[in-house]
């Protein structure tokens, strides 16, 4: 089994997947610094259309998913403070091991977030 990294986005102030959230993914090295590995956005399934890393590209360490939330509600017609309360979701996670599979949802509204290792 070759491992995988993938992601998700569901919008539970509407109870549908988050079509149109762009995601960043980072690496983060020992000194704490962030290389930067890609962009993508969300489909209309709230997922990304292929994973984020894979096969010789999936390596053990800390990686750093950013996604921009704000963006994503104000582009819906979403009421939103200024400054909004959320604006890019980091999510920070370690890969012990690059043959398993990593899933990062992130289930999202105007005024929270809640993220888990999925499957």
């Amino acid at each position: 089994m070759t491992g995988k990294l993938t992601t998700h986005v569901l919008d539970l102030s509407i109870g549908k997947p988050a079509n149109g959230v762009v995601v960043e993914l980072w690496q983060v090295d020992s000194d704490n610094r962030f290389q930067f590995i890609l962009t993508c956005s969300t489909n209309e399934d709230g997922r990304v259309n292929q994973p984020l890393l894979e096969g010789k590209n999936m390596k053990k360490g800390i990686y750093e998913l950013r996604f921009h939330v704000e963006d994503y509600f104000r582009s819906r017609g979403t009421l939103l403070g200024d400054p909004s309360f959320l604006d890019c979701v980091p999510v920070r996670f370690g890969i012990s091991d690059p043959e398993s599979h990593y899933h990062v949802p992130l289930l999202i509204s105007p005024g929270g977030y809640s993220t888990y290792r999925g499957s």
